[in-house]
């Protein structure tokens, strides 16, 4: 072999030992990036995967609490539907307390008005009872001008009218048993007309206000 077919073969030699170094480089960068792929690849499954069961755990825990939330709530209104149907409903109990102080603080209030009214009314009524008892003297003592005489009387009876429609009313004894509770008793006396107990004849009348004794009569009673 000449020196010139030597430098052709090694030449030759040399280009596809260089070729077959830059193949296998080439092939070991492609590997080495099919890794850094496989890799990255297996990475982001992997961030998938757990993104995924996060996503998962998340929406299995929302749906417990509204599971959860959804129980509390029902049995809420269980509650408060056993407790109204009890009457154990704290609102409703203190609205009934409510109600029923309210109510009686009307009927406290309305009767305190009335005791008022009835108190000052029996003062005044008291009173006139005295000119009551005037105006029966003046008759009994009669009067020589019977024109005068019934002009008065007539003036008594509308008196006594007025009053009546106040709740003025006198009380009618004659006849009855005897009672220490409404009647004083002036005097006893022998009498054929009534029996042992009752009252024979009356000293001084009696009245009522509105059904109650202002007055009791003072009077005669039969032995």
């Amino acid at each position: 072999m000449s020196k010139e077919d030597f430098k052709v073969d090694g030449n030759e030699t040399f280009v596809n030992d260089e070729k077959i170094a830059d193949q296998e480089f080439s092939n070991g960068e492609e590997t080495a990036n099919q890794e850094i792929f496989d890799e990255n690849t297996a990475d982001s499954f992997s961030n998938d995967e757990k993104k995924a069961n996060q996503e998962f755990s998340n929406d299995e825990e929302t749906e417990n609490q509204e599971s959860f939330e959804q129980e509390e709530a029902d049995s809420g209104e269980e509650s408060a539907s056993e407790g109204a149907a009890d009457g154990d409903d704290p609102w409703q109990s203190k609205y009934m307390r409510l109600m029923a102080d309210f109510q009686n603080y009307k009927k406290r209030t309305a009767k305190e008005v009335s005791d008022i009214r009835s108190s000052a009314s029996e003062k005044v009524m008291t009173k006139v009872l005295d000119v009551l008892d005037n105006f029966e003297r003046a008759f009994e003592q009669g009067s020589t001008d019977e024109q005068y005489a019934q002009g008065v009387e007539n003036i008594f009876k509308q008196l006594l009218d007025v009053l009546g429609q106040s709740g003025l009313e006198e009380m009618q004894v004659l006849g009855e048993e005897f009672d220490p509770n409404f009647h004083n008793a002036a005097v006893m006396e022998e009498t054929d007309e009534y029996e042992s107990g009752k009252i024979s004849g009356v000293i001084q009348k009696g009245y009522t206000l509105n059904g109650k004794v202002i007055r009791p009569p003072m009077v005669k009673v039969a032995k």
